[in-house]
């Protein structure tokens, strides 16, 4: 069952591309990064109008950009209804990214183990600097009552646990920190000065915990996963019930999540085979 709350909330997306297309050297590679992004959430194809309205475009440039976007295969357009949807041809492009990123072959059939252990959601993302992280591998144990998010799902970089853990271990300064907390939804935030304190707790336990701040009712667990010296690139993630949590042993999901990332970093820095398909 897929709880509204952990579905992305940006900002507008209006404003988004707005600040996107005059911020960006290449005004045209915004837009058509905004297009592809509305396309692939959408649940039904769209039409130029709906598309530019969306996204605060002028129709004509919109129309030029979807036009483009068809001509390499990545929008597919039906002639029939004047709507546009997403072209297999991003599937390449994603299948491409997948061969060179090891993490995602390494770290799913982890996610299947975890989530039929604890019977909880198993999620494997990837962080973005402090724009964001991206939901990119995931499994469920098909027992009970459970929380989703999609692959493809981006959410803030520094909700829940896993943004404290993005934050604990990237070196960022509290400054830049503050700025971007202060936009951030909870449930029930933590104040600023609990959240630092956090992620000093996090650096010492080497994983970072949401008990119902992000989303009530709901424990978040993430540890993070390194690609070789710096910022840790990627995390697992456990999401339960909180109540249910606690019963099956919170402290024993801890220890696995740990210890499981601790094996994925080794192998993603030593740069050992994938295992045979």
């Amino acid at each position: 069952m897929t709880d509204s709350r952990t579905t992305p909330r940006p900002p507008s997306t209006v404003r988004k591309v707005a600040k996107a297309v005059q911020e960006s050297k290449a005004p045209a590679i915004a837009r058509a990064a905004a297009i592809l992004r509305l396309l692939g959430k959408s649940d039904r194809p769209l039409g130029v109008q709906a598309i530019a309205k969306e996204l605060g475009l002028v129709p004509s440039t919109c129309l030029y950009v979807l036009r483009a976007l068809v001509e390499e295969e990545l929008v597919a357009f039906d002639p029939d209804t004047k709507r546009y949807a997403l072209q297999a041809g991003v599937l390449t492009l994603a299948r491409n990214w997948l061969r060179r990123d090891a993490f995602n072959d390494l770290a799913q059939p982890v996610l299947d183990r975890l989530a039929q252990r604890f019977g909880l959601t198993m999620l494997g993302v990837q962080a973005v600097g402090l724009d964001h992280m991206i939901v990119v591998a995931m499994a469920q144990s098909g027992s009970g009552f459970q929380l989703s998010a999609q692959v493809g799902s981006r959410f803030p970089a520094l909700i829940s646990a896993t943004g404290r853990c993005i934050a604990a271990f990237g070196d960022y300064g509290e400054k830049e920190l503050k700025a971007r907390f202060d936009t951030l939804r909870w449930d029930d935030p933590p104040p600023f000065a609990d959240w630092m304190e956090q992620l000093r707790q996090t650096r010492a336990q080497g994983f970072a915990v949401d008990e119902g701040q992000y989303i009530a009712g709901v424990t978040v667990v993430s540890a993070p996963v390194w690609k070789g010296a710096g910022r840790p690139v990627h995390a697992l993630v456990a999401i339960g019930i909180g109540a249910a949590l606690q019963r099956e042993g919170l402290g024993e999901l801890q220890q696995a999540l740990v210890e499981a990332a601790a094996a994925l970093s080794e192998q993603l820095s030593g740069d050992r085979p994938l295992p045979a398909a």
